[in-house]
């Protein structure tokens, strides 16, 4: 079974695939303030993020993630894991 932190080290991995993203991503970062990405790329990195983990995330739930923690544990939560 995949851990959070697994699905953290994935997104932090994608996440250093952007191109317009210069900082080095951690759990904490937040992700439109730290690494500088406006909606249209978040929405984009969303859309790749949810075809490699097979969810959805809802948009009223997006509203609520700021980090890449909230990231990885909304699609933990979407996958039916519990998050560490």
């Amino acid at each position: 079974m995949t851990q959070n932190s697994d699905i953290v080290d994935v997104i932090i991995g994608m996440i250093g695939t952007l191109p317009q993203v210069t900082e080095v991503a951690t759990p904490d970062t937040n992700i439109a303030r730290d690494l500088g990405l406006d909606s249209l790329a978040v929405m984009n990195f969303v859309m790749q993020l949810e075809d490699r983990f097979d969810v959805s995330i809802p948009m009223d739930r997006l509203a609520g993630i700021q980090t890449i923690n909230d990231l990885a544990a909304a699609v933990a939560d979407l996958k039916g894991r519990s998050p560490e």
